[in-house]
């Protein structure tokens, strides 16, 4: 994929059990997200603010309960927390994906800083029925 080109996702796959969501690009490259990541990383102005990012804590056990495609250019992701405001455009899906890594450690030193948990507040048995 060429630098100008603009990153085209082609499969969603939400592994539910593990908390994860394989996102698959037309470059052929696969990259398992957590459903942790994707929500501390949400692209909504709830956690982006105005300019001064919130920290999202207490999101270890969160999942993905629904996904929805918004055109041919993102996806509205429903976290099992409530979440669903913003919008994950194929390019905010490959940026986290290729920066996962260093997303990550950021996310750990800002909770670590800011004596944040990723712990839940409330232990919960969640059970899908299919």
């Amino acid at each position: 994929m060429s630098t100008t080109e603009a990153p085209i996702v082609t499969d969603l796959k939400l592994k539910r059990k593990s908390r994860l969501l394989e996102v698959t690009f037309k470059d052929g490259k696969t990259y398992s997200l957590s459903c942790e990541l994707l929500r501390v990383y949400s692209p909504s102005a709830e956690v982006h603010g105005h300019g001064n990012p919130v920290l999202v804590t207490h999101k270890k056990n969160v999942n993905i309960d629904a996904i929805t495609p918004v055109g041919n250019y993102a996806v509205k992701i429903v976290f099992s927390d409530g979440h669903d405001s913003g919008l994950f455009s194929w390019a905010v899906l490959h940026d986290i994906a290729i920066n996962q890594v260093e997303c990550w450690e950021n996310y750990l030193a800002r909770l670590r800083a800011e004596n944040g948990s990723r712990e839940p507040l409330i232990d919960m048995a969640v059970k899908y029925h299919n």
